[in-house]
């Protein structure tokens, strides 16, 4: 497990407009041999960021999972449709990120501006391209998981949006003792997020037994 201390991060993200449960935000394409010959530029697309769990479809969140190899490295029963929109509807934080690809891959020219690339991104028509939840006891605790961003959009700053939001709710709701499920590869992300060590030094231990427990255990 990994502890939060709250930390200031820097984002290549410009604010939009905010709505209850939506946001928009502009996000800075990385550089690419594409864009460095247009005059060095960096044009913006819009993402939107919801805090509804509705507006997330199991089925598009398996596909993610896949997107971001992240299917083999969970238990295969957490893939389950029915498993998957169980979660969603217990989870305390679902924050996700839609996003329409043609924003991303169209190529600007020299005439080109901002509103040329905008067209409103719906959670209902656009793709599902990041994601993270927490759960809670409401009172103390909260855990996150399941922060991915599809391989094209990732060094963006999208999954430390991400981790921010759900921190943000959290914290509005007074719980501050937020730790992060991760993998040693992901320590160093979360790090920038405002993670470290946890200073009674826990760590995670995973449940294996399959057998059913005997009486005296029951006990």
């Amino acid at each position: 497990m990994v502890a939060i201390g709250l930390s200031r991060t820097q984002l290549q993200v410009t604010e939009g407009f905010a709505s209850k449960s939506m946001e928009l935000k502009w996000v800075r394409r990385r550089t690419t041999a594409k864009t460095l010959h247009l005059h060095n530029a960096k044009p913006l697309f819009p993402i939107y960021i919801s805090t509804d769990p509705r507006h997330v479809d199991p089925q598009h969140l398996r596909d993610l999972f896949a997107d971001c190899n992240r299917a083999f490295s969970t238990r295969p029963e957490h893939l389950h449709i029915r498993k998957l929109a169980v979660a969603l509807s217990h989870s305390a934080v679902v924050v996700s990120v839609f996003c329409n690809l043609q924003h991303l891959n169209a190529v600007p020219n020299h005439n080109s501006s901002i509103a040329d690339f905008f067209v409103p991104v719906s959670p209902f028509r656009d793709q599902l391209v990041g994601f993270g939840r927490a759960v809670s006891d409401y009172g103390l605790t909260a855990s996150i998981y399941d922060v991915m961003v599809i391989p094209s959009l990732q060094r963006m700053g999208i999954g430390q949006m991400i981790v921010k939001k759900i921190v943000r709710m959290l914290t509005s709701r007074d719980v501050y003792d937020i730790s992060v499920l991760c993998s040693e590869n992901e320590r160093l992300f979360f790090k920038a997020c405002g993670f470290g060590d946890d200073i009674l030094g826990s760590t995670t231990m995973m449940y294996t037994r399959t057998a059913p427990l005997t009486a005296p255990e029951r006990e």
